[in-house]
């Protein structure tokens, strides 16, 4: 899968799992592919992945994993619970 596909899909997947959990009652609503960014990107032989995020502040984060070998794809979410700064 290209770039451009792979980052389409990943859009599309971060949007329809918001979509599908968030609340009626929820003040910010459903959210468009427009509202999804991607954080990070890598390509390695015919495996991808991306950070994405929305612009929604709900501190989630998703990780989503292409397996070119089985043509899958995997969607994980993720909390922020904390920005712990540690000095060195």
């Amino acid at each position: 899968m290209d770039e451009r596909k792979f980052i389409k899909k990943c859009k599309e997947l971060v949007r329809n799992y918001y979509n599908d959990r968030v609340e009626s009652t929820d003040k910010n609503g459903k959210i468009t592919t427009e509202d999804v960014f991607v954080v990070w990107f890598c390509k390695a032989l015919q495996n991808s992945k991306a950070l994405l995020s929305t612009n929604v502040p709900d501190g989630m984060y998703y990780e989503v994993t292409y397996n070119g070998d089985k043509n899958e794809c995997y969607l994980d979410a993720y909390k922020k619970w904390q920005n712990v700064c540690i000095e060195m």
